[in-house]
């Protein structure tokens, strides 16, 4: 096994080992109701959509608020592991002056977002999306990736305790020509499958 598959591997036992001991060290879903659980992860996905909505103003102190005011959080995203808040205020800060005021008319769109109910105070979020967006020479551009969160109900609010980012690859800009090789001929009595 590769070092990334390793690592990728390490990643996600670490996050289900965290959503399992909140959900052992919390109580189960099976004291909860149906109801009981829609509501806890329509209350999520209601939360985190208000913080990434990008046409309301504030958006770094939104997108920070999704994550508790004290205590420790990790969070995983392109190939860094973060563990303190300022740090990840950091990281958010850096995110929104380098990238996010550089998108035109951006619209943030969730393609899936997946809620599982731990327990009353416990909750795992999986997500895809998408950013499609102009850049500032007004030509169309879309980042995405996809988001595993773990969720702990503090203080009667839902904060993020623990996440991993996964980044979409780089699409070519559609400005740059992409160089193809010459057709080469086929010897006789050789065809393309």
């Amino acid at each position: 096994m590769s070092i990334v598959r390793k690592a990728g591997a390490f990643r996600h036992a670490a996050i289900v080992g965290v959503a399992v001991t909140l959900a052992v060290g919390c109580g189960t879903t099976a004291t909860m109701s149906a109801g009981e659980r829609q509501a806890i992860a329509d209350s999520i996905s209601r939360q985190v959509k208000s913080a990434y909505d990008l046409s309301k103003p504030n958006v770094e102190e939104r997108l920070l608020s999704l994550y508790p005011p004290s205590g420790r959080v990790v969070s995983a995203a392109s190939g860094q592991v973060l563990t303190s808040r300022d740090s990840l205020a950091m990281g958010i800060k850096a995110f929104w002056e380098n990238v996010g005021v550089n998108m035109r008319d951006p619209k943030w769109i969730w393609d899936l977002m997946v809620v599982d109910v731990l327990a009353p105070n416990a909750a795992v979020m999986t997500a895809k999306y998408h950013i499609p967006h102009l850049t500032p020479h007004n030509q169309p551009h879309t980042l995405g990736g996809a988001w595993t969160a773990v969720f702990e109900k503090r203080d009667g609010r839902w904060y993020i305790i623990q996440e991993h980012l996964s980044d979409l690859p780089s699409m070519p800009d559609s400005t740059m020509t992409i160089p193809t090789a010459p057709p080469t001929k086929m010897p006789p009595g050789m065809k393309m499958p």
